[in-house]
This record gives C-alpha cells, sequence and structure tokens, in this order.
C-alpha cells in the first residue's frame, strides 16, 4: 500500500522538528559522500515553463531515492511532486503533493544553519519578508534557538500584520510587525530575508556585530536580495550546495565579489571539517540554494512518522 499525503496532512509542529533531525543526519552523510544531491535539471517548455527535478537520496542502513518535480508554468495552481522509494526492495514508500513539503524543507535547513552558525544565545530576530519561505523560516529558527521576539517587515502592511498574527499564535512567540527593514533588523540577533526583491534591502550597516544572516530570495548577478557588503563584513559564509549555487543559469551573486571563494559547504561545518562560528562578535552569512535530495530525506521521514501513520491515503 503506497502512502500519498497532501498539504492538508502536514501539519503540528513536531513536524519541523522531524524535518530538521532528518535533515541533520542527511547533511553529516553529505560530508562523507553518503548523499545522492546532482543539481537539479529543468526541462523547458517553450513559451510556457520549465519541469524542474531534483533527484537524490541517502545511502545508509535503510537507503532511500526519490524525486521531486515542480512547474514554472502560467497558472494559479502549482503542485509539486515527491516520491520516496526504498533503495533496498524497490518498495514505493510514499508520495507528496503540494507546496508545504517543498517550504518545510527549505525552512529547516535554515534552522540547520541557524543551529551550527547563529550564536548560541540568540533571542531576537528580524525577518523581511512575510510568505511562506518567512514562515517556515521563522518556525524553524523557533525550534533551534530559545527566542523571545521576532519583528517582521515586508511591504504589504495587510501581510505583515497576518504574518505577525499567524507566528505568534502557532509559536507562542512575541512577533511585532514593523514598517521598516531597519526596525525589524535593529539588535537583531538573527537576520532572515526572505524576498522576492531583485535588488538589495539588507546592507551590512543595518546589522549588528554577531548576527546571524540568511538569504532565501533571489541570489544571482540578475538580481539579489541582500547587499554585497553582509558578504564583505561575514567572517564565515556557507551555502547548502556549493554545486548547485554554481549550477545557475545566472552566475551566483558572489561571482567576482571576492567573496565567492570564501563560500564553505555547510555540511562541511556540521561535520567538523570546515571552520563555523568562532566568536560571539562574527557575522555569519547563510545562502540557502536548495540541496537537491533533502526533499527526499525529508519525505521519507515524514512518511516513515508514527504522528502520521494514520494521515493521507493509500492506493
Amino acid at each position: 500500500m503506497t502512502k500519498i499525503l497532501k498539504d492538508e496532512d502536514l501539519v503540528g509542529g513536531a513536524l519541523m522538528s522531524i524535518a530538521i533531525d532528518a535533515l541533520e543526519a542527511a547533511f553529516l552523510a553529505k560530508a562523507c559522500n553518503r548523499l545522492i544531491s546532482p543539481p537539479r535539471h529543468h526541462v523547458s517548455f517553450p513559451d510556457r515553463g520549465d519541469l524542474v527535478f531534483t533527484v537524490g537520496g541517502l545511502m545508509g542502513e535503510k537507503p532511500i531515492a526519490g524525486f521531486r518535480v515542480y512547474d514554472t508554468f502560467n497558472g494559479a495552481e502549482h503542485t509539486q511532486i515527491v516520491a520516496v522509494w526504498s533503495a533496498d526492495d524497490a518498495k514505493l514508500e510514499g508520495v507528496i503533493l503540494g507546496e508545504r513539503l517543498g517550504s518545510l524543507r527549505t525552512g529547516a535547513i535554515g534552522g540547520l544553519a541557524i543551529r551550527h552558525l547563529g550564536a548560541p544565545d540568540a533571542r531576537n530576530i528580524g525577518i523581511i519578508g512575510s510568505g511562506a519561505q518567512a514562515r517556515t523560516q521563522l518556525a524553524a529558527a523557533a525550534a533551534v534557538r530559545n527566542l523571545d521576539r521576532a519583528r517582521v517587515y515586508s511591504r504589504d502592511e495587510t501581510n505583515r500584520a497576518a504574518f505577525a498574527s499567524e507566528m505568534q499564535q502557532a509559536l507562542g512567540l512575541d512577533v511585532e510587525p514593523v514598517d521598516s527593514v531597519s526596525k525589524a533588523v535593529d539588535d537583531a540577533d538573527i537576520v532572515i530575508c526572505a524576498t522576492t526583491s531583485q535588488t538589495p534591502v539588507v546592507h551590512a550597516g543595518d546589522l549588528k556585530p554577531g548576527v546571524h544572516v540568511t538569504t532565501v530570495g533571489p541570489k544571482t548577478l540578475q538580481g539579489y536580495e541582500l547587499g554585497l557588503d553582509v558578504a564583505d563584513a561575514a567572517a564565515v559564509i556557507a551555502t547548502d550546495s556549493l554545486e548547485q549555487a554554481r549550477a545557475y543559469a545566472s552566475p551566483f551573486f558572489l561571482t567576482g565579489s571576492g567573496n565567492d571563494d570564501r563560500m564553505a559547504d555547510l555540511a562541511d561545518i556540521i561535520a567538523g571539517k570546515a571552520a563555523g562560528r568562532r566568536s560571539s562578535e562574527e557575522i555569519t552569512l547563510f545562502c540557502s540554494v536548495g540541496l537537491a535530495g533533502t526533499e527526499v530525506v525529508v519525505a521519507s521521514a515524514i512518511l516513515r512518522s508514527p504522528a502520521l501513520v494514520l494521515r493521507g491515503t493509500s492506493g
């Protein structure tokens, strides 16, 4: 019997912890060359858009394999598909449909970056953006740090107010909507930039010493949401996939800045193969690009979770 889950099945506070724990193991496996994670592959349909595939899995005691596919077609509805197989016995473990898994996975990777790069005593967080990615990034930050306060800014006053109300209720955290970037990041120990902006919205001068910064939005030379001076100021720059950062159609935003060669693999930092934060005054920067294969790892962990065993449908 094949498990099929949809967005409405992926609810509950335990999901983020499940995802973060699964990804911690996956990144350690990556550092040992046991994570299968080639860069994503685009198949173009002229004048319509692309189907984008990521294929990967995890080799170990219970090896898994699978794929994720999503589209860039014009239209109001977009449905991602993630399928997971047992690589030992060819059993199809299940399929997850919808948008929520991708956001959960990306947020959990951001949480891992905070766990291993952020100050251990970080209490205040500033969020730029109020969409789905901003929500899961904040949820992941709250899962790895004992936060006291969050401030959120986005251009739409209604959206940021709704974000603050929803996330305050979901996390039991003081979340305040503010009317400027500077107010959101002022005195923040963690800054999450999750926008669609093609021009920088956060600069080094906005940030205090010791801050950890994650950029989730645009990161190519065609457009980027984070000022290059943030990379200049950062003692540590990391990403979840050096291969993916180099595989964009447009060059990565740090190309030619003098900082692209400084970028470390988060997996190596987690495994102790590369240096992470060394002092409370250092600024750290994480560039989230979407490590292929990790959607499969998170999907497998969810499909195997006893908390979700009775949800979804079988076929």
